[in-house]
C-alpha cells in the first residue's frame, strides 16, 4: 500500500481490537517502546503443549499506547500468532503484519515493526527468562529516514541485494540488520572474511533462536542499540557513521562494503 489511506481492515482492527487485555502470571512478556514516535507496546502469552509436545501459544493478550495503526498491528499480531508454536510464532515478521493487514502507509511501517519485536520479546521472555523491562527498539527509523550517502554509491561498496558473496573476501563488511535474511548474510560472510559487523537496534541477540545460537558461535561483531545514519566515500566506501542510541552519540567506522538488504 503506497498510498496515505488505511485499508479497511487497518480500520477493522482499530475500531474493533482483538484479543486486548492482560494475562495475569503470563509464561512470558514482552514490552517495547519507540522513543520517535511514542508508541508503547505490550505482549502477554500464555504457552501449553499440543499433541505433538510442541510449545504453541494458546493465549496472547495485548496493551498499546499508541496511533490508530499501532493498534492495529498490536491487534493483527496478536490473531496470526494464536495457536501457533513458539517458533512459528517468533518467525511472523513486520511485512507478514502488514501484508495481513492490506498494508500501511509507508510511515507508519514502523509500528508493524514494533508489534512483531514485542512478539519477540515475549518469547524470549519465556524462552530464556530475559528481564522483561522496556525494551528501546528505534529500526522504525530506518523505513522512515534515508540513510545518507547510500544510494550515491549503491554498486560502489553499497549493496540493497548480494548475489556473490565472494566479492566480500577478506573485506571489512557492515551488515544492517534488517531481518533473519541479513542476520544469516552476516554468519556467512565469515566463512571468507574475518571482520563482519552486524548493526542492530535491539538490546538482545536478533533474529529466531537458531540463529541467535550460530550468531554466538560466529565471528560476527555485534553493535547493539545502533543504526547506520550514513555511508561516506568518495569513489567507493570508504566510512560509515554509526549512532549509538545508549550513548546518544555518533561515531565513524572504517568499512569496504555495507549491505542494507530489503528483508520487508
Amino acid at each position: 500500500m503506497k498510498s496515505t489511506q488505511y485499508s479497511e481492515k487497518v480500520l477493522d482492527h482499530f475500531r474493533n481490537p482483538r484479543n486486548v487485555g492482560v494475562i495475569e502470571n503470563p509464561d512470558g512478556y514482552g514490552k517495547v517502546g519507540n522513543p520517535v514516535c511514542g508508541d508503547l507496546m505490550e505482549i502477554f502469552i500464555r504457552v501449553g503443549k499440543n499433541k505433538n509436545d510442541e510449545d504453541i501459544l494458546t493465549d496472547i493478550k495485548f496493551r498499546t499506547f499508541g496511533c490508530g495503526s499501532a493498534v492495529a498491528t498490536s491487534s493483527m499480531i496478536t490473531e496470526l500468532a494464536k495457536g501457533k508454536t513458539v517458533s512459528e510464532a517468533y518467525k511472523i515478521t513486520r511485512g507478514d503484519v502488514a501484508d495481513e493487514l492490506g498494508g500501511l502507509p509507508p510511515i507508519k511501517m514502523h509500528c508493524s515493526n514494533l508489534a512483531a519485536d514485542a512478539l519477540q520479546a515475549a518469547i524470549r521472555n519465556y524462552r530464556e527468562g530475559t528481564r522483561p523491562d522496556v525494551e528501546v527498539i528505534t529500526s522504525c527509523q530506518i523505513e522512515i529516514k534515508v540513510i545518507l550517502g547510500f544510494d550515491e554509491l549503491l554498486g560502489k561498496g553499497a549493496y540493497k541485494s548480494v548475489d556473490n558473496i565472494q566479492e566480500f573476501t577478506d573485506k571489512r563488511v557492515l551488515v544492517v540488520d534488517n531481518g533473519d535474511n541479513s542476520i544469516e548474510l552476516a554468519i556467512k560472510l565469515t566463512e571468507i572474511t574475518g571482520r563482519v559487523i552486524l548493526v542492530t537496534s535491539g538490546k538482545f541477540l536478533p533474529g529466531k533462536k537458531e540463529l541467535q545460537e550460530a550468531l554466538k558461535k560466529s565471528d560476527v561483531k555485534i553493535l547493539y542499540e545502533s543504526e547506520l545514519i550514513e555511508v561516506k566515500g568518495i569513489e567507493d566506501v570508504e566510512k560509515v557513521i554509526i549512532h549509538d542510541f545508549d550513548e546518544d552519540n555518533n561515531y565513524e567506522l572504517f568499512v569496504d562494503s555495507v549491505i542494507n538488504l530489503d528483508d520487508r
